[in-house]
């Protein structure tokens, strides 16, 4: 079933991710975008009956910009007539939960990555890895969070996304295919590449990595499997790790 905003896209005739113009969607749904100078927010929306004006800050990157604009339509077409203060922040996190601000990330994530595109390049691409999020990224003009996040939702293969900072794990996000029973431990384990990248001044991982699960997991059988991790930065010192499994075993309820 196609969401709000994947089937305004299908109405609009959108088959590929270079199609997907923001100012042309919005100018469909009688929003208009402006770009100026703003202080303490990315974007901003006002409406009036069937009308919206959505400003921008025109100092932000492009892909910061389509993520504002993204987001203040979701706000447009879920929270019309409400007063909101609006607070849009880039997709680190990931999207869902019933505030405004979730809801208007959850509009913006399938307007810039559309289930019906972004799953069948992704399974083009194979297996989940960093060099697939960036290859993602670059196609549908995203950050590599908000991609990485998409990729692993879409469940292409049984994997997790894992965000740390330096005082232990913040959030995660896994493939429908992962049994909840395999859930990540709050620290970083010293052993993992991960760690190095956090604490210390490894590169990124330009590959995935065996390690033992129970680096990872906090089950007693952890010890048992093993797993691959890839770890990249992002803002504000956190460090997202791709966490795939390929044994079968560990996928048995």
């Amino acid at each position: 079933m196609l969401s709000p905003a994947e089937q305004l896209l299908q109405d609009l005739g959108v088959t590929e991710p270079k199609e997907i113009d923001l100012e042309a969607i919005a100018f469909h749904v009688n929003a208009r975008i402006r770009y100026r100078p703003l202080d303490g927010c990315e974007a901003c929306i006002v409406g009036a009956a069937t009308k919206a004006i959505i400003t921008v800050n025109d100092a932000s990157s492009p892909r910061r910009k389509r993520f504002s604009i993204a987001h203040e339509l979701g706000h447009w077409h879920h929270h019309r007539g409400k007063r909101l203060a609006c607070r849009v922040e880039e997709a680190i996190r990931p999207p869902g939960g019933a505030s405004p601000e979730q809801i208007a990330n959850g509009y913006a994530a399938d307007l810039l990555m559309p289930s019906y595109l972004f799953r069948p390049l992704a399974r083009s691409l194979g297996a989940p890895t960093l060099k697939v999020v960036d290859a993602l990224a670059e196609a549908f003009k995203t950050s590599r969070s908000a991609t990485a996040i998409r990729l692993v939702e879409s469940d292409q293969a049984p994997a997790l996304l894992i965000c740390h900072s330096r005082f232990g794990k913040k959030w995660f996000v896994r493939s429908k295919s992962v049994p909840s029973k395999w859930w990540p431990r709050d620290d970083l384990d010293p052993e993992s590449f991960a760690f190095g990248v956090q604490f210390g001044d490894y590169p990124e991982g330009s590959i995935p990595r065996k390690i033992g699960a129970d680096a990872w997991f906090e089950r007693r059988d952890a010890e048992r499997y093993e797993v691959y991790e890839q770890t990249m930065r992002a803002s504000g010192g956190d460090t997202l790790t791709l966490v795939t499994i390929r044994d079968p075993k560990m996928l048995d309820e």
